[in-house]
């Protein structure tokens, strides 16, 4: 690996207990000793592209998908022992049939067949999918020691466990924003579970821009009352998709708005690289396949625990989409601005009112 330091190349057994054994500086990760075979220069390299060079906010969660998405496209199955079981079996053969030891043909036959099941598994994609590190084991494993190593975290990277829950919403710590001026007097609400995303929006300054309420959870509804849009954000699986019927189910009469992440974005496309999680159950499902929303090959994607996370999202293109979100849902909600929009005031001449 390359010294984050002195920029060295270095062998396994010039780096002992993380220290080059050039320039005598420790480092955070090895590649050879943690699940993502991360390095300290490319953990910078991934949070810069993620930061915008420190223009926006990142969040752990983030960070943690973008380093881990190479890995969620291969399969746990590791090649190396089907080609030693493949060796030992033809070597047992090869005995049993020259010496006619019918132990020696069992026993090789037994590992030729282990060995071609480990080639089955690859080509099915065994694993893929499955995190290597979860969200959590990466928190307390590279993120602790690169902080324990530095005194920080990664550049641009926010801690989010230290944000109240976004119910409770006071930015970075503080006490409540004032609404934004010429916020709608009913408010806006977003709903978002992911809490690594929802603090990410409140530090890009999100809720006060736009006098916007964070929830974690449509139960939260309650403590947020009006008459304003609902904007519901969520993951692209199984139990996000379903949150959005949650949410209008617990307020009814009131507008809500489906954000996304919406399943066409992403399913069988190949650039976006899903995750498997636990297969959801029928209470999930049901619902679901009831909504004629989603077509047959989704509804079985989806019930095998696949699925596209929030967190997944570059931090830049999430923010664009949220704040036109917020803005087209503040824009229908105020009717000043639904006055101005019809007789086309602030449009370009020849747009459409």
């Amino acid at each position: 690996m390359i010294c984050p330091h002195c920029e060295k190349s270095l062998l396994r057994k010039e780096r002992p207990g993380n220290v080059c054994g050039k320039c005598g500086r420790g480092y955070a990760l090895d590649p050879k000793t943690n699940p993502l075979r991360l390095n300290d220069l490319r953990v910078r390299r991934i949070a810069a592209g993620l930061t915008q060079d420190g223009e926006l906010p990142c969040t752990p969660g983030q960070l943690w998908y973008a380093l881990a998405r190479k890995s969620l496209r291969d399969t746990q199955v590791e090649m190396g022992c089907a080609v030693v079981l493949t060796v030992f079996g033809g070597v047992a053969v090869f005995i049993a049939l020259g010496a006619e030891v019918v132990a020696f043909g069992v026993v090789g036959g037994l590992l030729l067949l282990t060995a071609l099941g480990f080639v089955v598994a690859r080509v099915l994609g065994f694993g893929r999918g499955r995190p290597r590190l979860g969200r959590t084991a990466f928190r307390t494993g590279p993120l602790q020691e690169w902080q324990r190593v530095y005194g920080s975290l990664p550049p641009g990277v926010i801690d989010d466990s230290r944000y109240p829950s976004p119910g409770a919403h006071p930015a970075h710590g503080g006490a409540d924003p004032a609404p934004a001026p010429g916020a709608p007097a009913d408010g806006l609400v977003l709903v978002c579970p992911d809490r690594s995303v929802a603090v990410f929006l409140d530090a890009a300054g999100l809720p006060a821009r736009y006098g916007l309420t964070l929830v974690a959870d449509p139960a939260a509804l309650l403590a947020a009352p009006g008459a304003g849009p609902v904007l519901v954000l969520h993951d692209a699986d199984a139990r996000g998709l379903l949150l959005v019927q949650r949410v209008r189910t617990a307020q009814p009469g009131r507008r809500v708005v489906d954000v996304g992440l919406p399943l066409g974005a992403v399913h069988g496309h190949a650039r976006a690289v899903p995750v498997r999680g636990e297969s959801p159950g029928p209470s999930v499902m049901a619902p679901l396949r009831n909504s004629g929303e989603f077509s047959r090959d989704q509804l079985t994607w989806l019930a095998k625990g696949w699925g596209f996370p929030l967190v997944g999202v570059p931090p830049a293109k999430l923010l664009a989409v949220v704040s036109r979100a917020v803005e087209r849902a503040g824009a229908a909600a105020d009717p000043q601005r639904r006055r101005a929009a019809s007789v086309g005031f602030l449009t370009w001449p020849g747009e459409s009112g």
